[in-house]
């Protein structure tokens, strides 16, 4: 094992893991910008009305785009295997 394929191989696992965590991120940031733009709005500052509607983005982004973070992720397991058996 080089430590350029040491490197490689973490660098490879950053990017499939802000890849796969970007999309639910992303809605869940979005999501909780609109709650607090509708809170300060309206005043209401209930905890659960922030919280509530996050976890709800949460869970309709890994309906959706679980499949496709299942493949990189997949892909990922797949390639650095395969490189591990090349590694003298």
């Amino acid at each position: 094992m080089t430590d350029g394929w040491v490197m490689a191989l973490g660098r490879d696992a950053l990017v499939t893991v802000l890849l796969v965590g970007a999309p639910v991120f992303a809605l869940s940031m979005g999501v909780g910008l609109l709650v607090s733009l509708i809170q300060a709005t309206t005043q209401l500052h209930e905890q659960t009305m922030a919280f509530v509607p996050k976890i709800v983005a949460v869970f309709v982004g890994f309906l959706l785009f679980g499949g496709w973070m299942l493949r990189v992720l997949v892909s990922f397991a797949q390639r650095a295997f395969a490189q591990m058996g090349a590694v003298p």
